[in-house]
């Protein structure tokens, strides 16, 4: 078996934990304790967050918040299918990610931080959200492995009420919130549908092929 290489270590702000970068043969992973967070194999529910959001989108050149880069699996499948005049913000809390993505790797990213429609905001999506009223016709979060602050503890207040709150008023009339999660959780769902969400929970697999694991995205439309 083809040996994992420790490529870089981050540390992630505001909590203290350590994010390692590894590679295996042409594969990368990244790594908290643990628990692999995302690998360069896995990429079909991270995809599947940005088609299908963009699937319920009502407008031709909608602006887009995306919470965390990772490998930017979600942002280039939303590359793909909105047009010239759409707009994505990426909220990225760690510096070293992007780094990454423009060194190690760089044929991975192909280029897509470097689109005009991309801005990239180096800061907590949630104090990002917190800036905003009615400015994104979508948020998608895939900041943790679910509605949890696995990466850190104060990643909790995006999925508490008044953190759901603060993304409602961030989104325009008829905007979407997209969440991706490892697992079901229905108290996340039902606290979705009590901040005035619509709430739709799809199951995806992991891997593009339809295969892999089963993970989670709710998507919860402001009436």
């Amino acid at each position: 078996m083809t040996p994992r290489e420790l490529i870089d270590t981050a540390i992630v702000p505001g909590g203290g934990e350590a994010l390692r970068l590894f590679r295996r043969g042409g594969d990368f992973m990244i790594v908290l304790d643990r628990n692999e967070l995302m690998s360069s194999r896995m990429s079909g529910s991270e995809e599947a967050l940005a088609t299908m959001t963009c699937e319920r989108l009502k407008t031709k050149a909608p602006h887009l918040l995306i919470g965390g880069y990772g490998m930017g699996f979600t942002l280039r499948a939303a590359q793909q299918v909105l047009g010239p005049d759409a707009k994505l913000t990426i909220a990225e809390l760690v510096p070293e990610i992007i780094e990454w993505a423009k060194g190690p790797m760089a044929e991975l990213a192909a280029g897509c931080l470097d689109d005009p429609r991309v801005e990239v905001v180096l800061d907590d999506v949630a104090a990002v959200i917190g800036r905003a009223r009615a400015t994104y016709d979508a948020i998608l979060l895939d900041v943790d492995n679910g509605p949890d602050g696995l990466t850190r503890d104060a990643n909790d207040r995006l999925y508490s009420p008044r953190g759901l709150q603060k993304q409602w008023e961030a989104l325009k009339p008829g905007g979407v919130l997209a969440v991706w999660s490892a697992a079901p959780d229905n108290a996340f769902a039902r606290r979705m549908k009590e901040t005035g969400f619509q709430v739709e929970e799809v199951g995806v697999r992991a891997r593009s092929n339809g295969k892999g694991p089963r993970h989670v995205i709710w998507f919860g439309r402001k009436g």
